[in-house]
């Protein structure tokens, strides 16, 4: 936009003027120039005259303070900010109103240099905070994008995408930068240089770059007591339980704690008054299991359960789990999982596990007898994370539930488990009959012989022998439809897994539309205990 300031002066003033002889703008010592930085800023010349005079220019960033007069005057010259790299001249014309004489006066403004600079280039950050307190903050002023260089030794920090809005040229701009940061693991202090490296191969006046410091977690000393106790306490903080245990009283007086003492099967020397199990209830967490887990060595039992808004969350369990190699028992439900690491096949001793209430969308691939042979005790019931009973209606895909399985998780059932407990999900389909598989084996005469409670039916039926050992079985509430297979009608443990509640009942419609019902489910069990004549019926299960 063109600044023009002017003065009308009335005709019997400009005639009047015309007379004169000192008519001439006298300007100061001070020069025709003015040289400024790209920032800009005001510059304060003298005119001096006798008559009246104007100032006026044809660039839109300098500014003429006042723009007219008569005599004598201190003019302010104001300099807006420069755009670009590019140094610009701009001119402005001081008039004699009298004699219409022109002087000049031209302002030479550098441009601006490319530079990424930060206000604070050293940044210390604590080993551990809350997840969604982790981070920091960084005020950035560039005048050219840039990238995030962090080196591939600091997987510990990230950044987030940032915006920098240059739309009005180089001018620099500030925009703030987060940065992630995990929790410090070790007993050492870490270090990351954080540089910004310009788009569009541009060199750079000024480079600053970030030092960031993390500082060392406490101390975990690991098989000992001490560290149990440290590792706990870390373990809930970082769990953000409910509530947690005061460490200013010894450790066998917190609950949900137990500690190995000599009368208890499976102690050893090494293990008296270290952890034997703990239990985790009602917390909020939005990541993998605390890394502190891993220094529960002595630890035969560990239960975590209870997380909030779990059906919103999508969580991977970590690997720090897998080095307790010598536990037995474990539970993590109600998490939030949707899968297990392949290091979880390093638990060999496993003998329970219960992972029920999580969002698995198929069943876990490291979940083999091959990687857990001491396995009695599986149960993944209840992976969905919300109720939909017709999945031929929805468009949802994440309900959990195991609703990806192509199948019905053969693998399972040639496990031979105690206990595999797979209710309410979304598993689909029939049940498998087993008939053309040769890895499961038909009941054999010498078996009816030797075991006087097996009915002969299973020899001459030629029925498979599926899961022998198992005493509970349960998938009541799933998606399942077709035939009930003769290995399950006729199981010898069916009357133990209460068939009518925790095996028949099924409910809603599968994705290709089909009734979730068993076409041959018996009315009754009487002609189950027809065959098993060494069982007793209880009482009103006939009708």
């Amino acid at each position: 936009m063109k600044k023009i300031f002017y003065i009308i002066l009335v005709s019997t003033a400009l005639f009047a003027a015309c007379g004169e002889d000192n008519t001439d703008l006298q300007f100061s010592t001070e020069g025709i120039e003015i040289d400024v930085d790209a920032a800009g800023g005001s510059v304060t010349r003298t005119i001096t005259s006798t008559e009246r005079w104007i100032a006026s220019t044809d660039n839109a960033w300098i500014t003429v303070s006042p723009a007219n007069g008569r005599g004598t005057a201190e003019c302010k010259f104001i300099i807006d900010s420069a755009l670009t790299v590019t140094p610009r001249r701009g001119v402005v014309r001081i008039q004699n109103l009298a004699t219409w004489e022109e002087k000049e006066i031209v302002v030479n403004q550098k441009g601006f240099d490319y530079s990424i600079t930060v206000e604070q280039p050293d940044i210390t950050i604590a080993n551990y905070k809350p997840l969604e307190e982790r981070y920091f903050e960084v005020n950035v002023v560039a005048n050219t994008d840039f990238t995030v260089d962090i080196p591939d030794n600091a997987g510990w920090l990230s950044s987030e995408k940032h915006t920098l809005e240059l739309n009005r040229g180089a001018r620099p701009r500030q925009t703030t930068l987060r940065f992630k940061w995990d929790i410090n693991t070790t007993d050492r202090e870490r270090l990351a240089g954080v540089t910004f490296v310009p788009k569009g191969g541009v060199t750079l006046a000024r480079q600053d770059k970030i030092n960031v410091t993390q500082q060392a977690s406490e101390p975990i000393i690991p098989d000992t007591r001490a560290g149990d106790s440290v590792a706990l306490l870390s373990i809930s903080r970082t769990l953000q339980t409910l509530t947690s245990w005061d460490a200013s009283q010894p450790m066998d007086m917190w609950d949900n704690v137990t500690l190995w003492d000599e009368s208890m099967e499976g102690c050893t020397p090494e293990k008296v008054g270290r952890l034997r199990k703990a239990e985790f209830f009602f917390f909020n967490i939005k990541e993998s299991l605390p890394y502190e887990v891993k220094y529960l060595t002595a630890a035969d039992e560990l239960y975590f359960f209870g997380n909030t808004n779990t059906f919103l969350l999508d969580l991977e369990l970590g690997d720090d789990i897998s080095s307790l190699t010598q536990l037995r028992r474990l539970t993590v439900g109600s998490y939030g999982l949707i899968s297990l690491p392949k290091s979880f096949a390093n638990l060999k001793n496993l003998e329970y596990l219960n992972i029920c209430s999580n969002n698995f969308q198929t069943v876990p691939d490291v979940l083999t007898k091959e990687n857990f042979p001491k396995l009695r005790s599986l149960i993944l019931n209840a992976n969905q994370r919300s109720v939909v009973s017709d999945l031929s209606n929805t468009i949802r895909t994440d309900l959990g539930g195991f609703m990806d399985e192509p199948q019905f998780p053969v693998d399972l059932l040639k496990w031979d488990l105690d206990t595999l407990v797979l209710s309410v999900n979304y598993l689909q389909g029939e049940l498998p009959t087993f008939e053309d598989d040769d890895s499961v084996p038909y009941y054999t005469q010498a078996e009816i012989v030797a075991v006087d409670s097996l009915p002969q039916i299973l020899v001459d039926r030629k029925i498979k022998k599926v899961m022998p050992s198992c005493k509970r079985f349960s998938i009541n509430h799933n998606r399942l439809y077709g035939k009930l297979p003769d290995w399950l009608l006729y199981h010898p443990a069916l009357d133990m897994w209460i068939p009518y509640s925790l095996v028949f009942p099924q409910e809603g419609r599968a994705k290709n539309g089909t009734l979730a019902v068993f076409d041959n489910e018996p009315a009754n069990m009487d002609y189950y205990y027809k065959e098993y004549t060494t069982k007793k019926q209880p009482m009103g299960e006939e009708e």
